[in-house]
This record gives structure tokens, sequence and C-alpha cells, in this order.
């Protein structure tokens, strides 16, 4: 094993960088690859089952702000992580250096570069990301999630692969059940959840929205909910007030496992996120992050609301009374649910992990 070929992921610590990089690790290892991982201290928190023979903290900073010393700053960071990553790949000698985005991913790809390491990216958006468009005029090749992906220089157009978005195995075990709508009378579960670092704005509408229902509806409700530290407290009580079968966490490590079990889900739209609703093909009210440059979010999201999979509330308008709106119409109609899972299904790709490893693959030269 020790002379197999080993692979260099590299990507963002949080979720929505590391669960594509963890699926297409597993693909890897079946082939035969070492996994190594270079990310950032966030690591800890979402690498538990990583498969990895070592990982590597490599200094890195996203820009913030436009000032002189926000711009000193990044670039200081970035230096010291081209000058570790540079050491790290003198003695880890990857056959290959993979991307999956955030600002971490930029040192160890440009430093293999400079040594002339073949290198890949993947992008999981239909917008490309910032970090990710700095590194695409020199990398080896592009592996996208999407069959057009906006911001990317027409010019690099002939590097990309489509390739799906590589969802973890636990996903993929969590798309063999069947979407069930409800019946009258049944339990109506609810999942909410705001990505990698979870939401405010959930645990600020939420509950209330809930509150706003018929009782004949609520008393209904099984909600499992993710939230922030310092939200959990009073959106606990607030169930507990109101008598709503709720479990509120901050992380869920069975998340896929939960997906599976709702009959709708409620969420921010970065791209594992829908990747894996598709996937597991459940109805969606998407609410994507706010403000961002480059409304990646959204983009995602709209992709899904155009085979009907999900209905997208922007967050000025997601409101308790929208909320309550979008939910009593939707939780009522059955027929409606079962078509919008279909649709989710219909896009969604469970070999995503499987291409990509082929394309590392055949990047390396192996």
């Amino acid at each position: 094993m020790a002379n197999n070929p080993l692979i260099l992921l590299c990507a963002g610590g949080t979720g929505g960088h590391l669960f594509p990089a963890q699926a297409a690790a597993v693909a890897l290892k079946k082939r035969g690859a070492r996994i190594a991982l270079a990310t950032d201290e966030r690591v800890e928190r979402y690498s538990g089952d990583f498969p990895a023979e070592s990982t590597h903290v490599i200094p890195s900073a996203t820009l913030r702000g436009r000032s002189p010393l926000a711009y000193a700053r990044t670039a200081t960071m970035l230096g010291l992580g081209l000058a570790k990553s540079w050491s790290l790949l003198g003695k880890l000698k990857p056959a290959a250096v993979v991307g999956f985005g955030g600002y971490p991913t930029v040192p160890p790809l440009k430093a293999a570069m400079l040594r002339g390491i073949p290198t890949l990216l993947h992008e999981q958006n239909s917008v490309m990301g910032r970090a990710n468009r700095m590194l695409a005029p020199r990398v080896t090749a592009i592996g996208s999630s999407f069959s057009e992906i906006a911001l990317l220089d027409p010019a690099l157009k002939s590097k990309v692969t489509l390739v799906g978005t590589p969802v973890r195995p636990t996903v993929i075990a969590a798309a063999a059940a069947p979407y069930e709508p409800p019946r009258a009378n049944d339990t109506l579960r609810l999942i909410v959840f705001g990505g990698s670092q979870g939401a405010k704005v959930f645990a600020d509408v939420m509950p209330d929205a809930i509150a706003l229902l018929d009782p004949a509806l609520r008393n209904r409700l099984s909600i499992v909910q993710q939230v922030r530290g310092e939200d959990r407290g009073r959106v606990r009580t607030t169930y507990e007030k109101s008598s709503i079968d709720a479990e509120v966490a901050d992380f869920f490590t069975d998340l896929p496992d939960r997906i599976a079990q709702s009959h709708l889900v409620v969420s921010r739209s970065g791209a594992s996120t829908v990747a894996e609703v598709t996937a597991i093909g459940r109805p969606a009210i998407f609410v994507p992050l706010p403000n961002a440059l480059d409304q990646d979010q959204l983009n995602n999201a709209r992709m899904l609301e155009r085979v009907g999979g999900a209905v997208i509330i922007e967050q000025p308008n997601f409101t308790p009374q929208r909320l309550a709106a979008e939910l009593k119409g939707l939780l009522t109609d059955s027929v409606r649910l079962g078509r919008m899972a279909a649709g989710a299904r219909s896009v969604g790709v469970l070999d995503g992990s499987e291409r990509l490893a082929e394309l590392v693959l055949k990047v390396a030269g192996i």
C-alpha cells in the first residue's frame, strides 16, 4: 500500500467543502489510491471519518474588506500557506493535488503548480467561487457539478468535465429510501438546517412561523432543527411552550438519514446541500444565503426550482407569515409534495464521486 499513488485533497474546513472531498476520497481509496488532506483549523468538526492517512492544516485567509490592512493580512497568510505547502508537497510527493474550494485550497494548489504536479479543481456551485476563479487558468483540469458554470472564463471551458457533485456513502444509502408523501393525520416531519455554521434566521423565523399554523396542523408536526449554540436554548424553549415535538441541536452527524426521513426540508442552498437533497429526492424550501457576491446559492436553488423540486424564499421575504403560508400550502398537499420529491430526484447524481475519482486518476496519469 505504501507504494500506491498518493492524492492530496484540499478543501476549506466546512461541511460544504469537506463532504464532497470525503466522498471523492472514498472512491479514490477503492481504486487503490492513498489520501492526504490539506485544510484549515475548522477541520475537527467535520473530518472525524475522513479516510485520510494524514491531515495537514494550512495557513490561509479569506479576503475580508478592501482596506490595505485587509489585503496585507490575506497576502501574508497565503504566503505562509504557500511556504508550508511547498515543504509539504516535497515530503508527500503526491501524484495529483485536488481542490474543492475555499481559500485553504489556494496555497497547496499554487505550490503544486510551481512543482509541476498535476492539479484539478472541483467546482460544486453553478457559479465559480473566487478561490477557484483565481486558480482555474493554471490548473490541469476542472470537474464541475453543473453543465454550465457562471463566471468561468469561456477560454477555459475545454478544461471542464461534467462529473456532478460527489456525495458521501451515507447519502447514497439514504437515497435508497423512497419518498412517501404524508397521508391524512400522519405525523409531518420537517428538517431545518442552515449549512455548516447554522443560520440565525431559521432560529428567528421558524418557531414564530410554526406558531401561526392552525392547531390541527401544528399538532401533527415533528421538527428536527439545526441551530447555532447560542440559539439552542431559546428555540427549544419556544417549541416546548407550544408543545411542538422538536429535536434541536447545533450539529447532526446523521443528517442524510434525517433528510431521508423528512417530508419537507427547509434550508440554505449551498452546493453540498442541494446535491444531497436531490440525491435523496426530498422537496425543499430554500432560503439562499443573502448578499453573496456571486449569488451562488440563489443560482443553485433556481436549478431545483426549475424542475419543480423546491420553493425559493429569498431572505428579505423570509418572514414568519410567508413561511407559515408556504408550510400550510405544502404540508396539506401530498400530491404536490410527491411531485416535488420526484422533481428533486430527477436531477440528483449518485455517482459523482466515482466520476470525479476517474477524472483525478486520469489527470494524475494513473
